[in-house]
């Protein structure tokens, strides 16, 4: 077959060090943490007044609302600052400073995007398409975090970029989230931990319940017990894992599409949330849903993970369940086929799967889809990103690994009713790293984390080498044409 004609943009995503975000900066020490409040509680109020003006003076410019962050990070340790006095504003905000330190989300990398329909279509052109794009933001530790961007695919296909901020801001935690209660048992049930202990935890708590409604439940469990069994005690921790891992977040309106970052909030994710796969998800009823699968590590271990939004303000995040929950890359289908969710995976880190489910929250028996046999994609191949619906059937963009870990990514098509039916499957790569784009933190890789579908082109980011991205379209006919015609 000819290679397909890719159309560059001109758009490049490259990471800026000067996008920093204030994180606590709490010594795990309690001894630590209260020599460093005596000492700053030994300065007088006027001495306070300055030391304040002065860390004001230099770093109030780099952020939104530094006073707000230092206030936050202040009632994380005000437990430990004993004072015969109620502590001033200059004090409160004094020690948040100290427990606080500034974190470049992208001096390392800032790639593997995905794109999606924006939720707010109104005031554009006719054949405009408004976007907003996720990216993966690698910091120092390699700790990765999920920003955004927006932009606008016109009539023509031009792409125009809203002008990124040079501010970021993190979302305020809800503190008392809710739990779907069929989920949480599950789950327990999944690590093996469906007891008597979880039972008489969680038989006092209704259908839905909160944390605080959880943590009494918790305390009513164990009073008169202790010292708790090995059982309870791991029963117990368990409990308090999942609830930590299932949280919500909410960005206040003001804040701008380019400015939210969502940092790892629980401890599976301490190590990053690499490569969410976005969907705008149309239920039968036709509302509208985005779902985004992410990979948690915590620095030893992976785990998939999910983020509901419809807004792109207001977010949860959930643990996925089920035996096929494993690996990375799970992808969903935009819809449901059949009356049910959907969704492509990779369970064994070589081959995809198809796997379907009546809850998007529980996942099982997956089935073969496809095997890695091509030059470009010997050792594995994977997804890169929710398949797409054509008149044609499912596009799915791939990715492969061939020889010395090269990353190729590629395509496939699947019958609309029956996705287990491979229609078509590129020979050749639909795109490889070439020259420059060979060089980065990861040498060798192209990715992407999914694309978009207007009008007769495909809109495609992709990430260069684990280090920056840049979009390509390609033209949709011409790529159906290869694949209908490969097989």
């Amino acid at each position: 077959m000819h290679r397909l004609t890719l159309h560059p943009t001109g758009i490049t995503f490259r990471p800026d060090n000067s996008r920093v975000l204030v994180r606590p900066f709490i010594p795990g020490d309690p001894a630590r943490i209260v020599h460093i409040i005596g000492r700053a509680l030994a300065l007088s109020e006027a001495e306070t007044e300055e030391q304040l003006a002065i860390v004001i003076a230099d770093f109030g410019e780099r952020h939104l609302d530094i006073r707000r962050v230092w206030r936050m990070h202040y009632e994380k340790i005000k437990h430990h600052a004993f004072s015969s006095r109620p502590l001033s504003e200059a004090r409160q905000l004094y020690l948040g400073a100290l427990f606080s330190g500034e974190y470049a989300l992208e001096a390392a990398a800032l790639f593997n995007p995905s794109i999606v329909a924006h939720p707010n279509q109104s005031g554009l052109a006719a054949g405009d398409l408004r976007f907003i794009l996720s990216l993966r933001a690698t910091g120092e530790g390699h700790i990765s975090s999920i920003e955004f961007r927006s932009g606008v695919i016109h009539a023509d296909y031009r792409i125009t970029l809203e002008t990124p901020s040079r501010f970021v801001a993190a979302p305020v935690v809800n503190p008392n989230p809710t739990y779907r209660k069929t989920v949480f048992l599950h789950k327990l049930m999944e690590m093996g931990f469906e007891n008597d202990w979880s039972s008489l935890v969680m038989e006092s708590l209704g259908s839905a319940f909160t944390l605080q409604e959880l943590e009494k439940a918790l305390q009513r469990a164990v009073r008169g017990r202790e010292p708790l069994p090995r059982e309870g005690q791991r029963t117990i921790e368990c409990v308090q894992w999942l609830a930590e891992s299932n949280y919500e977040i909410h960005f206040d309106p003001s804040v701008a599409v380019s400015e939210r970052i969502i940092f790892p909030v629980s401890s599976n994710e301490s190590n990053g949330m690499e490569d969410a796969r976005f969907v705008r998800f149309v239920e039968d009823d036709g509302s509208v849903i985005y779902y985004a699968t992410y990979t948690a590590y915590n620095g030893r271990a992976i785990l998939p993970q999910l983020l509901e939004t419809s807004d792109f303000l207001h977010f949860r995040a959930l643990t996925l369940n089920g035996r096929a929950v494993q690996n990375k890359g799970m992808a969903f289908f935009p819809r449901r086929i059949d009356g049910r969710y959907a969704m492509i995976s990779r369970q064994d880190d070589e081959n995809l799967f198809l796997m379907f489910s009546d809850n998007p929250h529980f996942w099982s028996d997956p089935k073969l889809l496809q095997r890695p046999g091509l030059p470009w994609e010997m050792v594995k191949i994977g997804n890169c990103g929710s398949p797409l619906e054509t008149e044609a059937g499912w596009l799915v963009i791939t990715h492969g690994v061939g020889p010395m870990r090269k990353y190729c990514i590629g395509a496939m098509l699947l019958d609309l009713d029956d996705p287990s039916k491979v229609l078509g499957h590129l020979r050749v790569p639909l795109l490889s790293a070439l020259g420059g784009d060979r060089e980065g933190y990861v040498p060798n890789v192209v990715y992407t984390c999914g694309a978009l579908l207007h009008g007769g082109r495909l809109i495609l980011p992709y990430g260069l080498s684990d280090t920056a991205a840049t979009i390509v379209t390609l033209d949709l006919p011409d790529l159906l044409a290869a694949l209908t015609g490969s097989r």
